[in-house]
């Protein structure tokens, strides 16, 4: 199969969907790799390292685009709508569910479209969002540090004070996987973390594997309202697979906090957790609302993107590998996982909960074969 890697669009967007590692392991398998030149500089990637791996290095994104499947890491922007089109299999991050002019676009361009986000094991887990889940919630607590500080807008507040002094109270709604990097890192920069979430065995599990260093909290409204009143530092890490983020922070519970506390919005990709949150971008990352500082960068882990574009491309190599031995539809039926991953195919949205968010119905997958 013929598979193209363009270059990333999105602002700041530094990651590559395939690093020279992957390329080997699809090469090897008579596969044809085309990668758009320069993909791969803003993760330390030159041409030749790909050339090296014998993939092909491609002048245009029209000719990466060209290939049967592509790869990316984030979703097409408007410029690259003009390369939809009903033969492309289309394999990336894509959360349809905040972006309606996107997922209209797939539809009528009859893309199958495989969301990263929503390919889902029996156990529910996400294998391949999972990574980069990982690292947005240990960059929330980074980046939620940085504007703290006083000469960024923040309180002033240092996360893990010293002795004698207050502690940083950072606040994480949701116990998945962005929460719990999240809580970690934050607990071990020496703050006073709380945890949130509506799952009681999933508080259960902090109290266990943090013996009491975190305390935990079952999630209502009164329940967050009580905490933001005392927060320095808030990170939105809920996620609700392929539909739209609830908000749990209102307006009003915004208006209540101490001035220069920060909220980081994790879940910005799906819509975001907190009622003020608006996509932001690594060059304009912030904005203030009520005298608090909002974070909503909706591809934060592009800021990292030597770690991220290696851990992307350990988790979805194997996917990748499947889609282009057997075309989306037998590996779709051989994968239940990689099924769950599709969200457009036949000018259908194929997802129920994206079709949910969308207010339309979802079709189900078409018959495939064995």
């Amino acid at each position: 199969m013929h598979i193209g890697v363009p270059t990333e669009v999105k602002n700041n967007e530094n990651r590559v969907a395939l690093t020279p590692e992957g390329v080997s392991e699809l090469v090897r398998h008579n596969h044809t790799i085309l990668i758009q030149a320069g993909a791969g500089a803003g993760s330390g990637i030159s041409d030749d390292e790909y050339r090296a791996q014998g993939a092909t290095i491609v002048t245009t994104a029209d000719e990466a685009w060209s290939c049967e499947l592509v790869v990316k890491v984030k979703e097409p922007v408007a410029s690259e709508y003009r390369y939809l089109r009903p033969d492309l299999t289309l394999f990336a991050y894509l959360h349809l569910a905040a972006a309606p002019p996107l997922a209209t676009q797939l539809v009528n361009n009859h893309v199958t479209a495989i969301a990263y986000e929503t390919v889902q094991q029996t156990d529910g887990s996400l294998p391949l969002l999972a990574p980069m889940s990982e690292i947005a919630g240990r960059l929330a607590v980074q980046v939620g540090a940085y504007h703290l500080m006083r000469p960024v807008g923040g309180s002033g507040v240092l996360m893990g004070g010293i002795a004698g002094t207050p502690r940083a109270h950072v606040v994480v709604l949701g116990g998945g996987v962005a929460g719990t990097h999240a809580a970690q890192v934050a607990s071990g920069m020496g703050a006073d973390v709380t945890v949130v979430d509506v799952s009681l065995p999933r508080l259960r599990t902090f109290e266990n594997r943090f013996h009491g260093r975190i305390h935990t909290a079952l999630s209502s409204p009164m329940r967050i309202s009580s905490l933001l009143d005392n927060a320095d530092l808030v990170i939105g890490a809920v996620l609700v697979a392929g539909g739209t983020t609830p908000s749990l922070v209102t307006s009003a519970m915004v208006e209540t906090m101490r001035p220069g506390s920060v909220l980081v919005d994790v879940a910005i990709d799906q819509g975001g957790c907190f009622e003020p949150s608006r996509p932001t971008t690594h060059d304009d990352p912030t904005y203030t609302v009520h005298n608090s500082i909002f974070y909503c960068v909706a591809n934060m882990p592009g800021a990292v993107p030597r770690t991220s574009t290696r851990a992307l491309t350990n988790a979805t190599l194997p996917y990748i590998s499947q889609l282009a031995a057997h075309g989306w539809r037998t590996a779709a039926h051989l994968n239940p996982a990689l099924a769950s991953g599709i969200n457009t195919t036949g000018g259908t949205i194929t997802h129920p909960h994206v079709a949910k968010a969308l207010g339309t119905q979802h079709s189900g997958l078409p018959t495939v074969s064995g």
